[in-house]
């Protein structure tokens, strides 16, 4: 099959931690397909040697040149900033086979005022959304953003324009990485490396990295929960969902995405990420994977890649 990636970073040639970190997804996702015996097409802005085609594009054209790859290729998978993502999983769409969230679930998923409200209405536990003046422990975090970017914690739920405020859950920050559609396949529990100074109002909440997976003995109850979540969003493919354990599972944020844990799942995962993709568009997806070992990785282990 003719199988088209694109990641948004690498596709438009940003620099920094974006860029290493949309590098390592789609080093990873490339590498499945082509292991799988796929050609492979590829976005790329900058110098990016991967198996497959790599297709030049910009900040300027990147939407342009997606949509023309994406018409002669048998599937497609678009990475991008949760603010862009339904127009961009759009295009891919209207072209071929979207291996993704369909553009509605993900302009559901990247909002999260809605994406909150939605999951609290089918009784998912989430943090409650607090009303601005609040004088309590709290996260506030922009209504459209990703990869932790512009989160931060407070004393006060006080919050500008294209903000929201939702209380402060205390507990382990864990993520599930799972593939769904007309089911779901959990695939792993993650741990995520959180930095958080609690005693320092305003402080970020910055993401270091993943153990991928996480042995916990709450993996069930976890896995049940992601279930639900994507089934209430309307998911498919490959997603996260990013979950607070504290007094039980808090969902705090869904990337309707391929996400960074996906690096160190490919490396402990005995089945190929780009296989389990495709059964997924058929219904054929198996009832359970099998992880060996466990692979801990931060930011900082992305540098070679681009």
């Amino acid at each position: 099959m003719k199988i088209l990636l694109a990641e948004y970073a690498v596709g438009i040639g940003l620099e920094g931690t974006l860029l290493k970190e949309g590098g390592a997804m789609l080093r990873t996702l490339v590498d499945s397909f082509s292991r799988l015996g796929h050609e492979v097409t590829y976005l790329s802005a900058g110098p990016l040697l991967l198996r497959g085609r790599a297709v030049s594009s910009s900040a300027d054209n990147f939407q342009e040149v997606l949509e023309r790859e994406s018409s002669h290729a048998d599937a497609g998978l678009v990475i991008g900033p949760d603010e862009l993502l339904a127009e961009l999983s759009a295009v891919v769409e209207e072209n071929t086979t979207n291996l993704g969230c369909s553009s509605r679930s993900a302009r559901l998923c990247a909002d999260k005022l809605e994406c909150t409200r939605t999951l609290q209405s089918h009784s998912v536990s989430v943090p409650r959304i607090l009303e601005c003046g609040v004088a309590t422990a709290c996260v506030i975090k922009p209504r459209f953003g990703c990869a932790s970017e512009g989160v931060r914690v407070a004393s006060s739920s006080d919050t500008e324009e294209g903000f929201i405020a939702t209380e402060y859950i205390e507990g382990e920050h864990l993520s599930v990485s799972m593939i769904c559609g007309t089911g779901s396949l959990p695939l792993s529990v993650n741990k995520q490396h959180i930095e958080i100074d609690r005693n320092r109002p305003g402080s970020p909440v910055t993401y270091k990295g993943n153990i991928v997976p996480y042995r916990t003995g709450h993996e069930k109850e976890l896995f049940d929960v992601a279930a639900r979540t994507a089934k209430v969003l309307g998911c498919n493919g490959y997603i996260g969902v990013d979950i607070v354990y504290g007094k039980g599972p808090y969902v705090v944020d869904v990337n309707p995405r391929p996400t960074t844990a996906v690096y160190g799942l490919a490396r402990t995962l005995r089945t190929e990420i780009g296989e389990l993709l495709l059964k997924n568009i058929s219904g054929e997806l198996p009832d359970a994977v099998v992880t060996e070992g466990e692979f801990s990785f931060t930011k900082d282990d992305f540098e070679d890649i681009v």
